[in-house]
């Protein structure tokens, strides 16, 4: 209950924000709907009604305002309960199959999420004792890989796309890839963390038993590195799933959690956009939620938690 109660402190918070940051924007929207149905009278002209921000319209209308703000269609700042229902429209009312199920886009973005989390772990850790066991690597490689990270995804993830549309490479693999590039990097960076953690004494005490460098790596340096990759990996899942995210926005998907968000912005759905950024932010706090069961079961198992 301790461990519980702080969280649901904090998701109260959020929403009560939430739901008082809908007021002002969508205060002037709300205005200009009840001026049409002839509810409330604004005394001010349309051209200074467009200069009053939506705190001043909100405090000289406060009860004509807050009557429509949490129930348009297209507001500009939805609702939480908005959001709510459409999620619950999108996964329970709607068949998995359906093109409006956000539970079948979800499947196809968590599909390019997961090989390309899974194809980045495994380059990262392979990177990573090459980087520890060779110092060449560690003076070549490791540089790169940072560098790597300052080239922003929306710029290198549509020539990712096209470069690889033209060997024939689509659907599936070119939003792994992008994931791959995205998760990665976390991993390369505490698996060595990792894997240089034993100290001098430890490493000595090995050597003394005349250890080698695999008997070292198997017992010494992989158990202690247990804990920086699964830190990691946390990270890695939720940059995977954002990296599969942005791979489906350049090529005007009609598939996955990026292309729901994709098509709100086209036709000013903001509740479908929000509603598709509410799942993706369940789908990532799901994945983290697994790896942490995974992390504390193999820890328990090591002796280490």
């Amino acid at each position: 209950m301790r461990s519980v109660l702080p969280v649901l402190t904090v998701v109260v918070a959020i929403f009560g924000f939430w739901y008082l940051a809908v007021l002002p924007m969508n205060a002037h929207q709300a205005v200009l709907d009840a001026e049409r149905a002839g509810v409330g009278v604004i005394p001010a002209e349309a051209s200074a009604r467009r200069d009053l921000s939506g705190f001043t319209l909100l405090a000289r209308n406060f009860d004509v305002v807050t009557a429509g703000v949490w129930t348009q269609e297209r507001p500009i700042l939805p609702a939480p309960h908005q959001v709510a229902v459409e999620l619950w429209d999108t996964t329970v009312e709607k068949k998995i199959t359906s093109k409006r199920s956000l539970v079948f886009h979800g499947w196809i973005t968590l599909s390019a999420t997961l090989l390309g989390f899974a194809i980045g772990t495994g380059l990262g850790i392979l990177l990573a004792v090459g980087i520890v066991h060779n110092r060449a690597m560690d003076l070549s490689v490791m540089p790169w890989a940072i560098a790597s990270q300052t080239i922003p995804i929306l710029a290198i993830a549509p020539m990712i796309i096209v470069v690889l549309n033209s060997v024939g490479l689509q659907g599936l693999v070119p939003k792994a890839i992008i994931s791959a590039y995205l998760s990665f990097f976390p991993v390369v960076v505490g698996m060595v963390k990792g894997l240089r953690s034993p100290d001098a004494m430890q490493l000595d005490l090995l050597r003394t038993y005349n250890a080698s460098k695999s008997e070292t790596f198997w017992k010494l340096r992989l158990p202690a590195s247990m804990p920086y990759l699964f830190a990691s990996l946390k990270i890695g899942i939720a940059a995977s799933l954002i990296g599969a995210i942005v791979g489906e926005l350049p090529t005007g998907a009609v598939r996955g959690l990026g292309a729901r968000m994709l098509t709100g912005s086209y036709y000013g759905q903001t509740i479908q956009i929000w509603s598709a950024l509410l799942a993706a932010a369940i789908v990532a706090a799901t994945l983290v939620g697994i790896i942490a069961l995974i992390q504390r079961m193999t820890l328990k198992r090591m002796g280490l938690a």
